[in-house]
């Protein structure tokens, strides 16, 4: 068994692409193999900032014949379509294939055999393929070429067995074609020239050697491990953050974690911003003291080793900083010198979209929809509320957030706090964005909550309005995301609020019932559970909906549940059955059978007991206790199975005890579906 290992060089390659790109190396090379019936044993992908790296294990060295059939069409089809599979088969006539009775006629069959051979001869193909399919979220052509790929291509190292593999890739153009070869490049700045590798084992050790680590695993455990260190010996925290250590993991080859100081004039900024400016804008990992604080010192990794022990390259980090930090704090001062108030006649200048008009024009909606969604809050005072509205986006067009986009919401609280409004009415300003995300806190103040639910609310109904509906593949304006965010706000907070009076928009509800399925499925609720519930349409109260909902998949859960889901099925597949045959029968069926039809002692007991489930799952369903009328279902189990067991529905030679019966399965089915669409029920 041989190895093959291959390694595309090239100027850097963007952080947030790296694990993705090795994934896709990693399924098109194997799909390649296996398309060219080459097995392997075990296949490993790496990612640097400038390389690409691929390992497999475990490949014969010579392939095996391999046979596989190809159907054609069927015989005596249009002269076409037999060419066509002539051509796509490699065949010059049929005499060359098959004719095959497969049950649903006959058919023309090629059985293609490719002769093995060495394997080396057929991976040059197979790399070729998967570096032209390899998807990028973005791609560059340079020079003259007109290959695409993330960034200029430098090397490709292509061993098979410890050998050079036959074959180069074009990037087309004027550009000389990138040969297969044996030599690399380690570290940008740490190591000088090209180095030839053998093997695997020979390409890491010599990359480690040349300060490159390929495993981006242990980059990120050095970061997180010499970061903790430097905190800790200055008594201080590490503000560990998997999405910023993935990132910088993705732009070191060699990370060199160093503690860098911030200058004490710019501590009495918000935390918010030195946290923006650090973390966001030069991905530096931020520390706390022991209560919890923001303390005053940061970790920068660098991708480098340095002479002086790292003194210059945190005083330029320092530097870099203290730039950064002066603008805000110049924002901090000036912003606080104009109240919110006075900045709304700004945001007339502010289009929100061309055809929504202007951030004052959303505003005046916000608050019109956070007076009403007020009325029905407990605690949620109208004048906070209208305040809060009214100034809740007051504070994009302050300097600090011209500056900081991401600061929206945060600089509006800390804003009205310094102008001494009422705590509610900041906060809510400070809280109407979110939650922003699945991990995102939500709002539980009634004051927030208002404004927070009017804001999203508004966003769909508005982009609803001008058809900006999101679609399977774009979703621009996040309305997604802003309804989840008005779901987890009312379903966390247990708000009984009927959304239908605030969407006015039929089709909006059907768009929530498809967010709430998503959302059910990531907490193990069944989405077919989710959908016998909301099939029943109207239901616009998502507590009152959810509660169904669990009560629903806990009756599933029993034996009486799944018992009386195979009763039901039976009686509904009659009655569809029989509804396909007469288009007329559904009107003939509907309401309850007629008691002097019935015959036989199974048919008065299921129709006697759906009588009594009837008046007892009405008052339940109107006390909102799903669970009880749920098991008021249970009763029905017996007496269904022995109807089917001995009563015969389709007596055609009596049509009138015949349509009775099928009114008795009909109305089994229609006393089910009081309470949810069991048809939606998979299974």
């Amino acid at each position: 068994m041989a190895e093959l290992l291959l390694e595309l060089l090239s100027e850097e390659i963007p952080a947030r692409m790296q694990t993705r790109a090795a994934e896709d190396l990693k399924r098109l090379i194997c799909d390649g193999l296996k398309g060219a019936g080459i097995g392997f044993e075990k296949a490993q992908a790496f990612a640097t900032p400038r390389r690409l790296a691929l390992v497999v294990e475990g490949i014969p060295a010579v392939r095996d014949d391999v046979s596989e059939e190809k159907r054609g069409p069927r015989v005596g089809a249009p002269d076409q379509a037999v060419q066509g599979f002539l051509k796509g088969a490699g065949l010059a006539s049929l005499e060359q294939a098959e004719k095959r009775d497969t049950g649903k006629g006959e058919f023309w069959f090629a059985v293609i055999t490719k002769k093995g051979g060495p394997t080396a001869d057929a991976l040059g193909a197979v790399i070729d393929a998967t570096l032209k399919s390899l998807p990028w979220p973005k791609s560059m052509k340079w020079g003259s070429s007109t290959m695409h790929w993330v960034r200029p291509l430098q090397s490709i190292v292509a061993l098979f067995d410890g050998k050079v593999l036959k074959g180069e890739v074009s990037p087309g153009g004027q550009m000389a074609p990138i040969a297969f070869g044996a030599t690399t490049r380690g570290h940008r700045f740490l190591s000088k020239g090209t180095f030839e590798v053998a093997s695997f084992a020979d390409y890491a050790a010599k990359l480690r050697e040349a300060h490159v680590i390929l495993d981006a695993a242990e980059r990120k455990a050095i970061i997180l491990e010499g970061a903790r260190k430097l905190c800790a010996d200055v008594q201080i925290t590490l503000n560990e953050d998997e999405g910023l250590l993935e990132e910088v993991a993705g732009l070191t080859e060699w990370p060199v974690p160093m503690l860098g100081a911030i200058d004490a004039q710019f501590m009495d900024v918000p935390p918010e911003v030195l946290i923006v400016s650090m973390k966001v804008h030069l991905r530096f990992f931020t520390t706390s003291r022991a209560d919890g604080t923001l303390a005053n010192r940061f970790v920068v990794v660098a991708n480098n080793v340095a002479r002086d022990g790292g003194k210059t390259i945190v005083a330029g980090n320092e530097r870099v900083l203290r730039g950064r930090l002066a603008d805000a704090k110049f924002f901090w001062d000036q912003d606080r010198k104009i109240t919110l108030e006075s900045r709304l006649p700004s945001l007339k200048q502010v289009v929100f979209h061309a055809k929504l008009g202007t951030q004052a024009e959303r505003v005046e909606r916000i608050v019109a929809l956070a007076g009403e969604i007020a009325k029905v809050l407990p605690g949620a005072l109208a004048a906070e509320v209208e305040q809060a509205a009214r100034l809740c986006k007051a504070d994009l067009v302050t300097g600090m957030v011209g500056e900081f986009p991401e600061l929206q919401g945060v600089m509006g609280r800390y804003y009205a706090l310094g102008e001494k409004l009422p705590a509610s009415v900041a906060d809510a300003i400070g809280d109407h964005y979110t939650p922003a995300g699945p991990n995102d806190r939500c709002p539980t103040a009634p004051v927030s909550i208002a404004v927070a639910l009017a804001d999203k609310l508004d966003a769909l109904k508005s982009f609803w309005s001008i058809g900006e509906k999101p679609t399977g593949s774009r979703d621009p304006f996040a309305l997604r995301r802003a309804a989840l965010g008005v779901i987890r706000i009312v379903v966390e907070n247990k708000l009984r609020l009927p959304l239908k009076p605030f969407l006015q928009v039929d089709d909006l509800l059907a768009f929530f019932a498809e967010r709430l399925k998503v959302q059910m499925r990531e907490k193990g609720v069944r989405h077919d559970v989710v959908d016998a519930v909301v099939s029943l349409g109207g239901e616009d109260d998502l507590i009152r909906l959810l509660s169904r909902v669990e009560a629903l998949q806990a009756f599933l859960g029993t034996e009486a549940g799944r018992n009386l889901l195979t009763a039901y099925g039976r009686a509904a597949n009659i009655v569809r059955a029989e509804e396909k045959k007469d288009k007329g029968l559904a009107a003939k069926i509907a309401g309850a059978p007629d008691a002097a039809l019935l015959e036989q002692a199974e048919e008065k007991s299921v129709a006697s007991a759906l009588d009594q489930v009837a008046r007892a799952v009405k008052p339940a369903l109107a006390a909102e206790n799903f669970a009880g009328a749920m098991a008021a279902f249970a009763g029905l189990r017996e007496p269904i199975d022995a109807l089917f067991d001995k009563v015969t529905v389709n007596v055609t030679d009596r049509p009138e005890v015949r349509l009775n019966r099928l009114k008795l399965l009909n109305q089994i089915r229609a006393t089910m579906d009081s309470v949810a669409d069991f048809s939606k029920i998979e299974g």
